[in-house]
């Protein structure tokens, strides 16, 4: 079986991956786990601490050879405000309920939960159905043993 040995950031310029595996933001983050590639084969991944694997970032595997990360399309909420205030208030309802978020300059993207949509409908939030990889912030308790942050990994 082959192993993962380390991960290489989205710029490595190490070549070009031999297969990729997408993953969904939730599987990104992980410790110990078998991945299966897109091709069939499958990687075992197993570091001493979680982890958070980037877009575009890669595994090298023991053989040498690179699986590249990526981030699937998901089923989201594309949450959008009045004004600046009001999307700031809107994600203090979103973090008060610990929902993961996608925190942007004119939205938030949460995963789908109607009824997290209804309470954002109810607070005067325009919320649609947008389908698109999403990158979560990082709890604010969160080990830092991984390779970047959210609104950076992109």
């Amino acid at each position: 079986m082959l192993r993962a040995v380390s991960i290489l950031p989205p710029d490595h310029g190490q070549g070009a991956p031999f297969d990729l595996v997408v993953l969904e933001h939730d599987e990104r983050r992980l410790r110990r786990k078998l991945l299966r590639l897109r091709g069939g084969a499958e990687v075992m991944v197993d570091f001493p601490q979680t982890i958070t694997l980037e877009h575009k970032s890669a595994l090298l595997l023991d053989d040498g050879r690179l699986v590249e990360i990526i981030a699937a399309e998901e089923l989201l909420y594309e949450v959008r405000g009045r004004d600046t205030a009001h999307l700031v208030r809107l994600a203090w309802h979103i973090g008060n309920r610990h929902t993961s978020a996608q925190l942007e300059e004119n939205r938030i993207l949460i995963k789908r939960d109607h009824v997290l949509k209804t309470m954002l409908e109810g607070l005067g939030a325009t919320v649609s159905n947008v389908t698109e990889p999403f990158y979560a912030e990082h709890g604010a308790y969160h080990s830092h043993g991984d390779n970047g942050h959210a609104l950076l990994a992109r």
